[in-house]
């Protein structure tokens, strides 16, 4: 009897452990967004003001349904994109010469741009911040009273996690003033929240 008992536990425990094997849970996705006060969002964000931060969130979704936030597990790549302008020769064309392209930032995790590496920084945390030399990749194609804000120039960043690449989180930057006549200064649009 006592045989038959341990037997049958034995069957038990290995038929429970078979049912189990394949049917981990498993990463399906990885979604990056930028944390904001309604929780995380995606898409394109202004970077505002010199030392400005934003702080990403990266979310591995499980084939469960679970979400578990992996942002300090993350490496993060950023591309600069387009360009940003200095000087304008009309109300929305850049001089002759003062057109640059976005400058190449340090590899994420670096805390300190090397010159002349800049325009943001991503820590291996997953913060976000404007520093020297401070851009202005916004131009006003409104009025001063209307604007109407498009951006030339951005950081693509993607961040990795276990092999699987987020989606792109677009971010321009307003770090310093616009040399437009028609914006008083200000570089893209102002925050509504």
């Amino acid at each position: 009897m006592k045989r038959t008992r341990i037997a049958a536990t034995l069957l038990v425990a290995i038929a429970l452990f078979s049912i189990s094997c394949g049917s981990e849970d498993k990463i399906a996705s990885v979604a990056m967004g930028v944390v904001t006060t309604g929780g995380v969002g995606t898409g394109t964000y202004n970077l505002i003001g010199l030392g400005g931060t934003l702080q990403l969130a990266v979310l591995a979704n499980y084939t469960s349904g679970k979400q578990i936030d992996e942002t300090n597990f993350s490496t993060f790549t950023i591309v600069p994109e387009g360009y940003y302008c200095v000087a304008f020769s009309d109300l929305t064309t850049c001089a002759a010469d003062s057109a640059f392209n976005m400058p190449t930032p340090p590899p994420a995790g670096t805390t300190v741009p090397t010159p002349p590496q800049g325009g943001i920084t991503v820590s291996s945390t997953g913060m976000v911040t404007a520093v020297d030399p401070g851009i202005c990749s916004w131009v006003n194609l409104g009025t001063l009273t209307q604007p109407g804000w498009a951006y030339t120039g951005w950081y693509e960043i993607t961040a990795t996690y276990r092999g699987f690449k987020s989606n792109i989180v677009a971010i321009p930057v307003g770090s310093a003033a616009n040399a437009q006549t028609n914006t008083n200064g200000q570089c893209g649009p102002v925050p509504t929240t």
